[in-house]
């Protein structure tokens, strides 16, 4: 018997950084690895940091299929939302085509949830804010996407271990080592549930002492330092004009409108996709749940030319967000009649958990 091939594919975060190994990164992704089967599953990291959606179709997803892996994980996204080139509609074009591609060739995908880098940075909110919504409509996106195609879906974005800075590496947008080994340990336990992780599940305590402070000082001034000139030159410029729209939204009391123009370019972005997949229970009651009067103040609020054209033309803002709680998709007044939502496809209440298995505790060995 062959032992159980495992590949993985994403950015910074699968590749390992925040957890060191010799002169390289061990991360999450190994750590699962070694607790999956019996002989030793056979891992292949196909991560890059830095990579983006586009970097995971058209680069790692072909070496990935070659592989025939029994498991894939694809966790991907963050480093769309930090570039002038965001675009929620293409993001989930590229996921969906991911995912449908391990789908069919018979590979059990392991998605998450992420928190946004805004928060983790501890940005002031008119900065964070356009950040965290493009996150949260990455997340929906994973969501409706893991739904659909019966992903192994962490939401790690609501762990209370997220908060725990004791988790993170000195740049605050990595784990170290505890992190990582708690994303294991979790992906660990749902795949032991489905009768993939036999083995035993990696320790939740650190092998290696953390960082010390000037380690983490010399980090920061190097290697950190570069990332952050680097981002910069893409990202700045258009978050100052995020920030600026922000805060004229704020002195008019509208911020509304843009969770509202955020949340259509979402059911845009689903719409577009092919076939929908089966609906589940917790879209099901989205559909039926009544919409709060607050929700009908928003809708029926007079527009202004700009938002008449905002609900009436193709949209590629950058101010993506869910639908406010209560609203599904498919709400007419919502969605415009050119741009239907497929049958069975809803965008789900952000925080709600759009993989309803049971997920059992993680086990330390």
């Amino acid at each position: 018997m062959r032992p159980l091939r495992y590949v993985a594919l994403g950015d910074s975060l699968t590749e390992g950084v925040g957890d060191p190994a010799g002169n390289g990164w061990r991360g999450w992704a190994a750590l699962l690895a070694g607790g999956l089967s019996e002989p030793s599953a056979e891992f292949t990291n196909l991560a890059v940091s830095g990579a983006q959606t586009r970097d995971v179709l058209e680069t790692q997803l072909p070496a990935a299929l070659e592989l025939r892996a029994d498991v894939a994980s694809v966790l991907v996204g963050v480093n769309d939302t930090l570039r002038s080139t965001f675009d929620i509609e293409k993001i989930a074009q590229r996921l969906d085509k991911v995912y449908e591609s391990f789908t069919r060739q018979g590979t059990a995908v392991l998605t998450a949830c992420l928190p946004d880098p805004g928060t983790m940075l501890g940005l002031p909110g008119v900065l964070g804010n356009p950040l965290a919504r493009r996150q949260r409509a990455v997340n929906t996106v994973v969501h409706t996407l893991s739904e659909r195609y019966g992903a192994v879906h962490l939401h790690a974005v609501d762990d209370p271990w997220i908060m725990d800075r004791a988790m993170w590496s000195s740049d605050r947008l990595h784990p170290g080592e505890r992190g990582h080994r708690q994303i294991a340990l979790r992906f660990h336990a749902m795949l032991r549930h489905r009768g993939i992780g036999t083995e035993a599940a990696p320790a939740a305590e650190p092998e290696f002492p953390p960082p010390t402070k000037s380690a983490s000082l010399l980090w920061l001034a190097t290697a950190g330092t570069a990332w952050v000139i680097r981002r910069c030159n893409d990202l700045l410029p258009q978050l100052v004009r995020l920030a600026a729209v922000e805060m004229r939204h704020r002195a008019r009391g509208t911020s509304d409108r843009l969770d509202v123009r955020a949340a259509l370019s979402v059911s845009r972005a689903l719409a577009a996709l092919s076939a929908p997949g089966p609906m589940g229970l917790a879209e099901q009651r989205l559909v039926a749940e009544p919409v709060g009067l607050a929700e009908q103040r928003l809708v029926a609020e007079p527009m202004g030319l700009a938002e008449q054209r905002l609900v009436t033309e193709p949209m590629g803002l950058p101010e993506h967000l869910p639908l406010p709680e209560g609203l599904s998709v498919s709400d007419p007044r919502l969605v415009p009649e050119h741009r239907p939502v497929p049958d069975g496809l809803t965008v789900p209440v952000p925080g709600q958990r759009s993989v309803p298995e049971p997920q059992p505790a993680p086990e330390a060995a």
